[in-house]
């Protein structure tokens, strides 16, 4: 498991190989990851939007922005956490991806980055 803590939010990454399979005749390693947000701090705050950047070790990075997580915007209490999972496809079966999410203090209206740590993608037969 990977952890960062910023301004009192905690995001601990676990990552999962998925398998390999055939798209438009090309070779896909699925990978899947699940990404925990902890409040530590005293104040709740909600998750509005998110920033991905995405290495492949055969393409080139490739930087992902929406709204929310998984079509949610989460408000997490102090003492609460936020789950979920979801996944990447790679060309390659070794990769990482890295982030912040962008989030408001609803005490005092600050938006702030909460980032979350590099996290590593690799096949178990890539590493023999």
């Amino acid at each position: 498991m990977i952890t960062q803590v910023t301004k009192g939010i905690k995001v601990s990454v676990n990552t999962s190989f998925e398998g390999t399979f055939f798209k438009n005749y090309k070779m896909h390693f699925a990978f899947g990851y699940t990404i925990t947000i902890e409040n530590q701090s005293k104040d709740s705050v909600q998750l509005t939007s998110r920033h991905w950047e995405i290495f492949d070790a055969l393409n080139e990075m490739e930087v992902l922005d929406g709204e929310g997580v998984i079509g949610k915007k989460p408000v997490i209490k102090p003492g609460e956490s936020h789950t979920y999972n979801s996944g990447c496809l790679l060309a390659s079966p070794i990769g990482a991806m890295r982030g912040y999410y962008n989030m408001v203090n609803f005490s005092s209206t600050e938006k702030f980055r909460v980032y979350i740590p590099t996290f590593k993608f690799s096949a178990p037969f890539a590493l023999n």
